[in-house]
This record gives structure tokens, C-alpha cells and sequence, in this order.
């Protein structure tokens, strides 16, 4: 692959993205991830008995705030005016006794704008994930975030691109 980086000037120097030029296009990103914990965990957190309240909850509104404000997260992403933000949560519990379990999380970003709403998606996985560890590491401080990733988008001048299938995680 020998395309140029385009946050990287002829110098070498960093640098925003001139998206000024182009077209405005409906831009929609789904990012998915997910943080693996202890099975009675995993079960406190879709039962509502965790001692800090609704865990999915918060989740949901702290991703769907960092969406929000990917643009103080990431330095040269772009500050985008959000459509719509949403994010899922699909609790994979394993049969086999105390092993580990793993909450999915799917966050979903939609703009109409000169630019893409991958990194919207991301943080706003990541910023669940992370709120899920902070609401529950007093009972599990072995849970992790990972599999962080983009697995679809649409709009803007390169069009479609899918990685994962359309299968989405809702539940809660």
C-alpha cells in the first residue's frame, strides 16, 4: 500500500485534515468492542445488582458523551456536528462455571459532513468499556477492554467498507 498519510504533511510535519473542499455525505460508522470479566459479574451487571446503579445505563450515556466530544479525545479529529448516536450491549455468559465472560459493546455514529464518524464510533466504545471497569472494579479488578474496532462504514467518497457482519448486539 502506497498511499500518503494524510495527517502528515510533505515535511513530515502533523497536521489537520483540509476537509473544507469536500462534499457533505451521510456518514454512518459502526465500531464494536468488549470487556471480558468474571461470570457473576457479568450477571450482577445484567441483574442491576452492582453497588454503583445501572451499569449499562451509564454506560450507554457516558459513549454517547465521549461521541460527542471525540474531537478533545483524538487531536486531529475533526469537532463533527452528530445525527445520531446509539450504543448496544449483548451479554455473552460461558456455560462453563466461573470462566470468563465478555459484555459486547456497539456503538453506532451517523453525520452528515466532509469527513467520517470512524473515530466517533471508537471512542464511544472505548468510553463504555471503560465505564463498565470503573462501575464495577470494586468487585472484578481482572475485567478488560478490547477488540476494539471499526467493523463498517458508509458515506463519503470511498464509500462502503464492512469487516464484521451486520449481526448487531442489541439486548439491552
Amino acid at each position: 500500500m502506497n498511499e500518503r498519510l494524510t495527517h502528515v504533511d510533505e515535511h513530515g510535519r502533523v497536521r489537520m485534515v483540509n476537509v473544507g473542499e469536500k462534499a457533505v455525505t451521510h456518514r454512518v460508522c459502526v465500531a464494536r468492542g468488549e470487556v471480558q470479566m468474571a461470570r457473576d459479574t457479568l450477571e450482577r451487571i445484567v441483574s442491576g445488582a452492582t453497588p454503583k446503579g445501572d451499569v449499562l445505563a451509564t454506560a450507554r450515556l457516558a459513549g454517547i458523551q465521549a461521541c460527542k466530544r471525540t474531537a478533545d479525545w483524538i487531536p486531529l479529529a475533526h469537532p463533527l456536528p452528530l445525527d445520531s448516536v446509539s450504543l448496544d450491549f449483548r451479554p455473552e455468559l460461558e456455560d462453563a462455571s466461573p470462566g470468563p465472560s465478555r459484555l459486547c459493546i456497539e456503538a453506532q455514529a451517523e453525520a452528515h459532513a466532509r469527513t467520517g464518524v470512524e473515530m466517533e464510533a471508537l471512542v464511544a466504545v472505548a468510553a463504555a468499556g471503560l465505564t463498565i471497569y470503573d462501575m464495577c472494579k470494586a468487585i472484578d479488578r481482572s475485567m478488560s477492554l478490547g477488540n476494539v474496532r471499526l467493523v463498517r462504514k458508509s458515506g463519503g467518497k470511498s464509500g462502503s467498507w464492512e469487516n464484521e457482519p451486520a449481526a448487531s448486539v442489541e439486548g439491552s
